[in-house]
């Protein structure tokens, strides 16, 4: 009956993290993506090992929510290549320290994942994620903004949509020591400044569209825009993180512009939700 049906499939897995993670597993779970079935990944809680990790049936109310959006589904991302950009970069110190930031690749792992449930070929770099990678998405790795401007500069060209959502250091150590700096020695670590990677690959550009991400403690619209022209994208998604309540959260709100000079005010709601959105306004653009 299930191969006669032509409605979407939603399928629910749960196990514990190592099973979840064997390469038979995932290989099997990326075969169900590609013949068009929707996979939900399990969750992280209490699991019946007596472990809390990875791997739990997840609750009731995000199956719910998962199925009211797939029902409405449609594959109108297939045939387009999706780019995320998704974490934080960490600029070495020496071997042990390193300049880094919060940013945890929820957002960015949420966008990835709707664009895969709406056909897209989607790949996504990754700086420093500790999620586990998502079945059916090519994911490269990276920890320093110089080794993801090498990869973006080597996928860009090959993109539909790219979804700026990584945290970039804007500094690094003009030099990385190859011995831990004593305490003693720690007093004045000499920077430089990092490129504007987002503005350096828009230049690139041969229509692509570009979301761009910006989290400030302030919500200020005229500097949104400013910022929105000066890094070539066509949307930007402004967050104030002044509260604290948006890094490593499961949940948004903030304020989308676009190029045409209007927004959209985005109150609280899910990083999946907010992914929706922004994957919507990209299709708008592309006509």
């Amino acid at each position: 009956m299930l191969l006669a049906s032509e409605v979407p499939v939603l399928l629910v897995p749960a196990m514990h993290p190592q099973m979840w993670h064997d390469k038979a597993t995932q290989s099997n779970v990326k075969v169900l993506i590609d013949r068009g079935y929707q996979v939900m990944e399990p969750a992280t809680g209490a699991l019946t090992s007596g472990d809390i990790g990875y791997g739990r049936f997840p609750d009731t109310v995000d199956i719910l929510a998962k199925f009211n959006e797939i029902s409405e589904l449609s594959r109108d991302l297939s045939g387009r290549k999706v780019l995320v950009t998704a974490g934080g970069t960490r600029e070495a110190i020496d071997p042990i320290r390193y300049i880094g930031n919060n940013s945890s690749g929820k957002q960015g792992y949420a966008i990835a994942r709707d664009a895969l449930s709406r056909g897209a070929d989607v790949t996504v770099i990754a700086a420093n994620v500790a999620m586990p990678d998502i079945p059916g998405v090519r994911t490269l790795k990276v920890q320093s903004a110089s080794e993801m401007l090498e990869v973006l500069r080597e996928e860009f060209p090959k993109t539909t949509i790219l979804a700026m959502t990584a945290a970039i250091a804007d500094a690094r150590p003009l030099q990385k020591e190859d011995q831990k700096i004593k305490k003693s020695e720690f007093s004045n670590i000499e920077l430089t400044q990092n490129p504007d990677l987002l503005a350096e690959v828009s230049t690139l550009k041969t229509g692509q569209v570009v979301i761009a991400f910006a989290a400030e403690t302030s919500h200020d619209v005229d500097e949104a825009r400013k910022k929105m022209a000066a890094k070539g994208a066509n949307i930007l998604y402004l967050n104030d993180v002044s509260a604290g309540d948006i890094f490593n959260s499961e949940t948004t709100h903030g304020e989308i512009f676009l190029q045409s000079g209007s927004s959209i005010k985005v109150s609280k709601t899910t990083k999946d939700s907010l992914a929706r959105q922004l994957l919507d306004q990209a299709l708008l653009q592309l006509g």
